[in-house]
């Protein structure tokens, strides 16, 4: 591992310990305990779920698998890290790895359920809700005060050049893996198979996925969220749609890619490449001082040009935007922030913490803020061919091409996502 990642790292912390400072003097507090939480079993079962540890715990400490660890932070001392390592021979207990930023932190190794004591006007965040009773009486805080939380989660909107490192080397690793994926698909690859090749070339087992893989071939590629990977290979290959990602230190990709099969109408590969080009005009448009809404409905209206320059929409443009065309056509956000979390947090509100919802027109966006230099997003234009969206507008009479919208079904839809990192000046794309 790189001796940058390490200094960034460092320096990373450090900035955390005084940004936490500054926040315990305005809320009038001494100290702050952060709890990694961690896993229950499945209802009736011995066997649990995939863990991850809180956000704001791995914000200071990469130990993604950490349960029943805290972080504890006050005013002018060492941040500390209180450990669960258990003696255990059926699993291998957490462990720190020999890395230069162990050694910010005051550690305290315990083999048995930690409860650390905290000083003065204390506040306590994370799952703490399975807390045992006991553990619970004796931190005798103030658990999960609002004020406290949407202010941290202010603070991760925006990246350190660490966070950036990380992002930038996980969306380097999940690269890899679309590429693999694209090899297995012009294989002849079924689904499952497609998926396995991703994750060998990402180098990461299913269960350490920021999110669970969407490998959609044909029409699967037009639910926004397909679950499942078939297991047989379809006679018939008209396309597939890739959206999968990849966790450094926490950190998460999120890129989608889309592909025409051999067996495709010519016009589906043509509007791929018509959704890449829109994905980076889009791209281009990201800078300081940007309303993400604003791209939102700029992504609207260049996919209305798409559908009238395609013959899917032989009306005006902005006939195809106000009758709600593009709705049907793209259901979801133009993207979100990205960061430990795939949709990180802070994206619907405004600076002063108040909520800043999605539009009546476009519940589904994820990210309404304006953009600022340090923030994440992701920018992933899509168009799809969705029965359901769809039949309500084969009522009116509206100028669709529904013998080419029937054609393009068997394809299921498009979406192209990028990761974008908001810069002084622009953007930088670190799914390049």
């Amino acid at each position: 591992m790189s001796e940058t990642l390490h200094r960034q790292h460092i320096d990373h912390i450090h900035g955390l310990q005084s940004a936490y400072e500054d926040l315990l003097d305005r809320l009038g507090l001494d100290t702050v305990a952060i709890y990694s939480g961690h896993g229950q079993p499945h209802y009736g079962d011995d066997q649990f779920p995939n863990f991850q540890a809180f956000g704001h715990f791995i914000h200071w400490a990469p130990l993604t698998n950490a349960q029943h660890s805290w972080v504890v932070i006050q005013k002018s001392q060492r941040p500390q890290l209180y450990l669960y390592a258990p003696s255990d021979f059926w699993h291998l207990p957490t462990h720190l790895p020999e890395e230069p930023w162990v050694n910010e932190f005051d550690v305290h190794l315990s083999t048995d359920t930690i409860h650390p004591t905290l000083q003065g006007r204390a506040a306590i965040i994370g799952d703490t809700e399975w807390l045992t009773p006991e553990i619970a009486a004796k931190l005798n805080v103030k658990s999960q005060p609002e004020s406290l939380e949407k202010a941290l989660d202010e603070l991760r909107l925006y990246k350190s050049p660490y966070e950036i490192t990380c992002l930038r080397e996980a969306n380097r690793l999940a690269l890899a893996g679309h590429q693999a994926a694209q090899a297995a698909f012009i294989g002849a690859s079924g689904e499952l198979d497609i998926q396995l090749a991703y994750l060998a070339a990402s180098r990461q087992r299913e269960s350490d996925v920021p999110y669970q893989n969407i490998i959609g071939l044909n029409s699967h590629a037009g639910v926004l969220h397909y679950q499942y990977y078939d297991l047989g290979v379809p006679k018939q290959r008209y396309s597939l749609l890739v959206d999968a990602g990849r966790r450094f230190r926490g950190y998460c990709a999120d890129i989608t890619r889309t592909y025409a099969g051999p067996d495709a109408p010519t016009q589906f590969g043509e509007l791929v490449t018509a959704i890449h080009a829109l994905k980076d005009k889009l791209i281009k448009s990201v800078m300081p001082g940007v309303g993400f809404l604003t791209l939102h409905e700029e992504m609207h209206r260049h996919l209305a040009d798409v559908l009238v320059a395609h013959d899917l929409f032989k009306g005006t443009v902005e006939h195809a935007v106000s009758e709600g065309v593009t709705r049907a056509f793209c259901p979801h956000g133009l993207g979100h922030s990205l960061g430990l979390q795939v949709h990180d947090v802070a994206g619907l509100r405004h600076p002063d913490g108040t909520p800043a919802p999605a539009p009546e027109h476009h519940p589904a966006l994820r990210l309404t803020r304006t953009l600022r230099p340090g923030m994440v997003i992701t920018i992933e234009p899509g168009l799809y061919f969705i029965n359901m969206l769809l039949a309500p507008l084969r009522k009116t009479d509206l100028p669709i091409n529904w013998k080419l919208v029937d054609q393009l079904s068997l394809c299921g839809g498009i979406r192209i996502e990028d990761n974008v990192v908001v810069t002084e000046k622009g953007f930088t794309n670190l799914t390049r």
